[in-house]
């Protein structure tokens, strides 16, 4: 028991601790600033690719023309799971999408021949596999629910037109595939995150990157964590109309709920990523003859605009929802397209655990009885 006189400062969820260095990602949770490697993420968004920002994100550097070439032919080439895999994925078809991809990621280290080798390169050759195997999972597991069998991946297709391909059979359009492919760069990585934590701490142990990323998506499962894009589409269905947001907000906030979409861990200014979707959302609800969900997200921007000076502001996944929704993408599949996309920044940090590792083992203070004595089971009353 500590010593009474003792101070012991507790940062609950490790609030503003820092405990490690790392050279990926950037956060300014003030000015609203987020970089990947130096770059901004507003350059990346408008101007990069998925592949190029993974390429990024693994390397260090943007890579040339060649060196993406090559790195997208991995990517492509990695576009198989074994056949048992499908029979896993069966057998667990009526559970979550989030459970199934948990548990079909972490049976895929039985096939990987490399599983053990916690080197960085194996484990950066890992994390390019599993960037192309999770869509796959994702996408053959909808299919093989819906009564459907999995469509094999494209050897052509971008990676992030071929996860739409595989959900829904048929190649999408440049710019459903373009918005998909920055949805991808904006969820790539996001420094020590909850799920990207748990992947360091499975990491310090000197476990594999399967086990450590089977550990991010259980924590990436959390409503806390990821679960903020499915519950804002939710919100604009239960809203219905631009004219009755106004009073939805005033009766949440009324009732100390929260709004979904609003607010994050890191920022204080709105999250640079929102921009990118809100402009999406703008364009998909307009070209497909449904502005009334681009209408609902902004009437409920304008209600929470006075709550904006306490730093509760619209965050990515608040627009994130409404895109996928307007694909045609049930909502049970919004956080597993986050995972999708999140695979590279998972590896890098594992890998930057790995380079210099130490066991990640906090405290916490104990508060419990003092010292008492055992008292036999038959004594006591």
């Amino acid at each position: 028991m500590t010593d009474a006189k003792e101070t012991v400062e507790i940062k609950r969820g490790l609030k503003g601790v820092y405990f490690e260095r790392s050279a990926t990602t950037f956060i300014d949770g003030r000015a609203g600033e987020l970089r990947y490697r130096g770059y901004s993420i507003h350059d990346l968004a408008e101007h990069s690719t998925f592949e190029e920002t993974a390429y990024l994100l693994l390397n260090g550097e943007l890579p040339t023309a060649g060196e993406l070439n090559e790195f997208d032919q991995r990517l492509k080439a990695a576009r198989q799971l074994p056949t048992p895999l499908f029979d896993i994925i069966r057998a667990v078809r009526d559970a979550h999408p989030m459970d199934v991809l948990r548990t079909a990621v972490s049976a895929l280290s039985a096939f990987d021949p490399d599983v053990a080798d916690n080197s960085a390169a194996s484990t950066l050759d890992k994390g390019v596999r599993l960037t192309s195997q999770v869509p796959m999972i994702v996408g053959a597991h909808h299919r093989i629910r819906n009564g459907l069998e999995p469509v094999p991946a494209s050897p052509t297709l971008g990676h992030a037109a071929n996860f739409l391909y595989m959900l829904k059979g048929e190649p999408p359009s440049d710019d459903a595939a373009k918005l998909m492919d920055t949805d991808m760069i904006l969820h790539a990585e996001h420094g020590s995150n909850a799920s990207s934590f748990t992947a360091r701490v499975v990491a310090s142990t000197d476990a594999n990157l399967h086990a450590a990323i089977t550990a991010a998506i259980g924590a990436l499962s959390g409503p806390a964590h990821g679960g903020a894009a499915e519950n804002v589409m939710k919100m604009a269905l239960e809203v219905g109309d631009a004219a009755n947001a106004a009073e939805y907000v005033k009766r949440k906030r009324g009732n100390r709920e929260p709004v979904m979409g609003f607010g994050h861990r890191v920022y204080r200014a709105e999250d640079p990523r929102a921009r990118h979707m809100r402009a999406g959302v703008e364009k998909l609800s307009k070209e497909m003859g449904q502005p009334q969900w681009y209408e609902i997200l902004q009437a409920i921007v304008e209600a929470m605009r006075p709550y904006s000076r306490h730093g509760v502001n619209v965050n990515v996944d608040f627009y994130a929802g409404v895109v996928y929704h307007l694909h045609g993408i049930p909502e049970d599949l919004f956080v597993p397209i986050f995972a999708v996309g999140r695979v590279p920044g998972w590896t890098i940090q594992v890998v930057e655990q790995m380079a210099n590792n130490i066991l990640i083992r906090p405290l916490t203070h104990y508060n419990g009885p003092g010292p008492r004595a055992y008292v036999p089971l038959n004594d006591r009353i």
